[in-house]
């Protein structure tokens, strides 16, 4: 049993490759633009800005991986350091954020059809509509993601991005890249909004500290891992930022596909294809796994009481159908709440519940735990973890309230929901 569960495990590379399927989706499809609107050819420095805030985010990540074998993540991290409450937050917001995200790729993939099928555009709700029930009577059913699946899913977006990049960069023009800002001066505040937006793009490098307990030697490869992950990212999302730049100039803000505009200016019809395509399968295909892992996300806090039994509740085909229904409706409503754009901001706000408590979580561990001589070691001391929480504040601080209500807004329901099951299980006792 010992050697199957080994034979199974990831390996460093398999880890890389899976951090990065996780993170690259429909974010650097349909933000570019974005960023555009907001800071013009300057969006190239927000998207460095945020590679810089997320590798420090997963260098403390990285960290607070050196002391945990198994699975659980920021849930882990923060009851770890601050103890049962604090745990439940994150816990209960794991899955808030599982659930923003969702309805989040279901708006991308309608954005990404409008775009390839601008007739379309009229139908935003029903097209939404019809993805999340489907997506939940197909789970119900017992049907899940084969793996199959997911390596086209993941070839599929990453071949549009490598032939843009390595084709587009002959076709820049310098003059593209004047002026720096839109109208040829700085807004303020709006930085601090494109920064925000973009950082939609970098999510998802978490979920490899959760599957800590799937990979070989995770203390280990983990920290180096994560660490590959995020530069490789990084790097690639600033050279596409280039790319379009360079091809569109000033008409990248207006694109509400700008890859997609970008190649099919340069490829003609094969490039718009390519990259229609490669947006469709891409985020179809996360959304159709999000759709599987969420709801479990749902049973994982059910099992470890921090949620009630019944959202564990399971079918005949072992499907957990509460979790399922219960996330499709709230699904709906955040879907049905907004564009794309604006869901990217509350799902990257909402991270953030996640992210802030890990970077505290390491500078309580620095007094806490033990080194080991082999263990990935934060360079500089505290500096990382505290420049880490300032800047995530910072941008936090930036945000519209309603947004930053939405985007939190799990941490205030948890409150009540953790009392209340407290009482339940005080009550089972007696």
């Amino acid at each position: 049993m010992v050697e199957e569960k080994a034979k199974n495990q990831l390996g460093f590379w398999s880890i890389i490759l899976l951090g990065i399927n996780g993170i690259i989706g429909s974010g650097i499809f349909l933000l570019p633009n974005q960023a555009a609107k907001l800071m013009g050819t300057a969006s190239i420095f927000v998207l460095i800005f945020d590679g810089l805030l997320v590798v420090s985010i997963a260098m403390c990540f990285a960290q607070a991986a050196n002391y945990f074998d198994r699975d659980g993540g920021p849930y882990l991290y923060a009851q770890d350091a601050f103890g049962e409450f604090i745990g439940f937050e994150v816990g209960f917001i794991t899955w808030a954020v599982r659930i923003i995200a969702e309805a989040t790729m279901a708006v991308a993939f309608q954005t990404a059809l409008v775009a390839t099928f601008p007739n379309l555009a009229p139908y935003k709700v029903l097209i939404v509509s019809i993805l999340i029930i489907g997506l939940a009577l197909m789970n119900i059913a017992g049907t899940h993601t084969s793996k199959i699946v997911i390596d086209v899913i993941t070839v599929s977006k990453l071949i549009p991005l490598v032939l843009f990049v390595a084709i587009g960069i002959f076709f820049i023009k310098g003059g593209n890249f004047t002026p720096l800002f839109p109208h040829g001066h700085y807004q303020s505040g709006s930085f601090a909004k494109a920064a925000l937006v973009m950082f939609y793009a970098f999510t998802g490098f978490e979920g490899l500290s959760v599957a800590a307990g799937d990979m070989t030697n995770a203390r280990k490869n983990l920290p180096k891992a994560l660490l590959v992950v995020m530069l490789c990212v990084t790097t690639f999302y600033i050279l596409i930022q280039i790319v379009s730049t360079g091809i569109l100039g000033s008409k990248l803000a207006q694109s509400p596909a700008p890859i997609q505009m970008a190649f099919a200016q340069i490829a003609g019809g094969f490039g718009n294809a390519l990259v229609a395509a490669g947006t469709l399968l891409s985020t179809g295909g996360l959304l159709v796994a999000s759709s599987y892992i969420t709801p479990r996300s749902g049973v994982a806090l059910a099992e470890s009481g921090i949620m009630p039994p019944i959202l564990g509740k399971r079918n005949r085909v072992n499907a957990p159908w509460v979790s399922i229904l219960v996330g499709m409706v709230i699904t709906l409503l955040i879907a049905w709440s907004g564009t794309f754009g604006f869901l990217a901001q509350i799902s990257a706000i909402s991270r953030f519940a996640q992210y802030i408590p890990t970077c505290l979580a390491v500078l309580v561990f620095a007094k806490t735990k033990k080194r080991r001589p082999e263990d990935f070691n934060l360079p500089w001391g505290p500096v990382i973890p505290i420049v880490a929480i300032l800047v995530s504040l910072w941008l936090l601080i930036q945000v519209d309230h309603k947004q930053l209500l939405i985007g939190l807004g799990a941490l205030l329901i948890g409150v009540p929901v953790y009392f209340i099951m407290k009482l339940t299980h005080h009550s089972s006792k007696v």
